[in-house]
């Protein structure tokens, strides 16, 4: 699955009034965890967005910035009253886990001691580390939102030794807004991350300081340093059949998962065969193709193809003393032949002879 990145629609830890129409930018760009906090609009509009979030294929996240007792059980009950997929920060586990039971809330709190709004996160490495291992260790805690960069201490170091000293997933939240910082939270093995105010404010580096440019930066960077970019090209069948100079020449031009496509020239009649446990794809680029069975016959014109299922024995012809360039589809294993008068099949090295 690789880093996580969950875009959060809110502004110095306040969901921020035009959350609704960001959230669109951020489906459009096929971003999936979204979340917002539990102050900046009021509750029904806060259930809006939520569904909104969800019905746009997306998990929901509530990240809680009560500073107190009560206003922390508001905000828990909030969140399963807005019904969202995901629980994040707070501190006080005791009163939040009977509030979210029952509800298939996942729950993230805040380790260590969080001061003033927007939050910090106060305490040494030592001290953070043994908060983060006593939370996450709790039955209905399912990970943990470390407030790393709003911490005075060595931020690379603390990261690391909070996710190495639980099982869980830790978050990375707050104060992320470079490229580097995503790196770095990747190499401390954190699951994911947030960001809010850097992509609404135009700070991360992008090519533009709109919000469909930042979220495109993010999720580029991400995706590189996921090794999710893709350095696949597209491929030219004219060009693919040019390189085959001869009758009989076939050639591996890509592979799917355990298929193998391939392209070759036919001409004349092949030997009969069949294959043992595969099916086959012939896709004609050029020329007509005739596919024997034995109890009938098929012409294949250019742009049409036939699968031919494992087990059938068959022979392919191309027409009127003509090549047939063909594109197939099949595993590696080779056809087999039954030699005729024994019965005892071998396998055919190659089947584009005439």
């Amino acid at each position: 699955m690789g880093l996580r990145f969950i875009f959060m629609l809110t502004r110095n830890d306040r969901t921020v009034p035009d959350a609704s129409q960001q959230l669109q930018t951020a489906l459009s760009l096929g971003i999936r965890h979204i979340g917002f906090k539990d102050i900046g609009l009021p509750v029904e509009q806060l259930k809006g967005l939520n569904a909104a979030i969800k019905a746009g294929g997306a998990t929901s996240y509530l990240e809680v910035v009560s500073l107190d007792r009560e206003s922390e059980i508001v905000s828990a009950k909030a969140a399963a009253d807005i019904g969202v997929d995901v629980l994040l920060g707070g501190t006080r586990v005791d009163d939040v886990l009977p509030v979210i039971k029952g509800t298939g809330i996942r729950y993230f709190p805040f380790p260590g001691r969080i001061t003033g709004h927007p939050s910090v996160l106060e305490g040494s490495i030592e001290e953070i580390v043994e908060s983060a291992k006593a939370i996450a260790g709790r039955d209905g805690v399912h990970g943990l939102d470390l407030l790393a960069y709003r911490s005075a201490q060595n931020v690379p170091a603390l990261m690391k030794a909070v996710c190495a000293a639980v099982t869980k997933p830790v978050y990375i939240a707050g104060s992320i807004d470079t490229p580097e910082r995503i790196a770095v939270v990747q190499a401390a093995g954190a699951a994911g991350f947030t960001i809010g105010t850097a992509a609404l404010d135009g700070k991360y580096p992008a090519d533009g300081s709109d919000v469909p440019s930042q979220l495109g930066a993010i999720i580029r960077d991400l995706a590189a340093l996921n090794k999710h970019l893709s350095s696949i090209r597209k491929r030219n069948l004219s060009t693919a059949f040019a390189g085959l100079r001869a009758p009989g020449a076939s050639q591996v031009e890509a592979q799917v998962n355990n298929l193998q496509v391939k392209v070759a020239v036919f001409e004349g009649a092949s030997s009969w065969s069949f294959r043992q446990h595969d099916d086959e794809l012939f896709f004609v680029h050029r020329g007509r193709l005739l596919m024997k069975f034995r109890d009938r016959e098929e012409t294949i014109e250019p742009g049409e193809f036939i699968v031919v299922p494992h087990g059938f024995e068959h022979s392919v012809v191309a027409f009127g003393g003509q090549i047939c360039e063909v594109m197939l589809a099949t595993t590696a294993a080779p056809p087999v032949c039954p030699t005729a008068g024994n019965g005892v099949a071998h396998t055919e090295p190659s089947r584009s002879t005439a």
